[in-house]
């Protein structure tokens, strides 16, 4: 009887248990200043999001050295899938090469979620300079040392600059920002040529004339960027470049809340709020698993570090 009785009350009490998470507010750390992809595509994603799990998920920015600042703010939190955070490649795969001293190990330091999105890289360029092809632009560039700007030393962008300067043979001079948010308006401005950022956070400045789009780095022509051609289409093969964005959390983050945060991004994927939002940007939403998810990262780890070695990059 005292048996039946134990089963009894564990069948009552374990459904309540387990829907338990989440019970307060969720926050997604932004390792990156306002207006970037990372940034755009958590603002996209956080009110469906939160939708789905039934509690108000909030983007917070934390901005700082490639992204440490917001790693740091990530394991300083306490594991129970309350504080996650926004990776991309710039923090999950470039910048873990880079420094010495970061903060996790993107392999067993963090607890993977899903990959939300994949948007790929575009070459764009302030409105005067007098390339409008890629040919004609990697024609003008030689002997030129034009103004790249990027998000930063050793962000993703400078990386894939690195690599086209690795395949083209020009060169350019490195203008790292604090962030692509300024380094989109200086490149508006004038201030700046060029600059390689996520399709994401350049398409409303291409569609607004205020800079030219050259070459897009995907497999196919964008819907956002119908005019703008592929890398392969102008000339330049294997020059194929996306830009993760997805949720992780610290190591040792709670299965079930894993569980619970990818079922909940997963719809607030399908929503179609979201899916019209993304494609006006470029963007592909993902979805997929935490174990999938990690071996991107474990891949995208292993790309970069190839990059990095072969351009002799170095950060202090």
């Amino acid at each position: 009887m005292r048996l039946l009785l134990a089963a009894v009350l564990w069948a009552a009490v374990a459904p309540a248990w387990a829907q338990a998470y989440p019970s307060k507010p969720i926050r997604i750390l932004v390792p990156f200043v306002p207006g970037g992809n990372v940034d755009i595509t958590a603002r996209t994603v956080a009110p469906a999001l939160g939708e789905a799990l039934g509690q108000p998920v909030v983007v917070e920015n934390r901005p700082g050295a490639a992204g440490m600042v917001g790693a740091q703010a990530l394991l300083a939190a306490p594991a129970d899938g309350y504080t996650l955070m926004m990776g991309s490649n710039s923090s999950l795969a470039v910048a873990p090469n880079l420094y010495a001293n970061w903060p996790y190990d993107p392999v067993k330091g963090i607890a993977p979620v899903t990959n939300l999105a994949v948007t790929p890289f575009v070459l764009v360029v302030k409105l005067d300079l007098p390339a409008k092809t890629l040919d004609e632009f990697i024609k003008f560039s030689k002997g030129k040392q034009l103004a790249m700007a990027s998000g930063g030393n050793g962000s993703s962008n400078h990386l894939v600059g690195e690599l086209f300067q690795t395949m083209t043979g020009v060169k350019f001079s490195h203008v790292p920002y604090k962030g692509t948010g300024a380094a989109l308006v200086d490149l508006a401005g004038g201030q700046v040529d060029l600059l390689f950022d996520q399709a994401s956070s350049t398409v409303a400045d291409v569609r607004g004339g205020k800079i030219r789009a050259i070459a897009v780095a995907s497999k196919q022509r964008q819907a956002a960027l119908p005019d703008t051609p592929t890398f392969a289409e102008a000339g330049l093969k294997d020059f194929e470049i996306d830009n993760f964005t997805g949720l992780v959390g610290p190591a040792g983050m709670p299965a079930e809340a894993v569980a619970k945060v990818h079922a909940a991004a997963v719809k607030a994927l399908a929503s179609p709020a979201v899916r019209e939002r993304f494609a006006s940007l470029g963007v592909q939403p993902v979805g997929n698993t935490p174990e999938q998810w990690a071996a991107e990262i474990r891949a995208d780890l292993a790309r970069w570090s190839k990059v990095i070695k072969a351009a002799g990059i170095k950060v202090e």
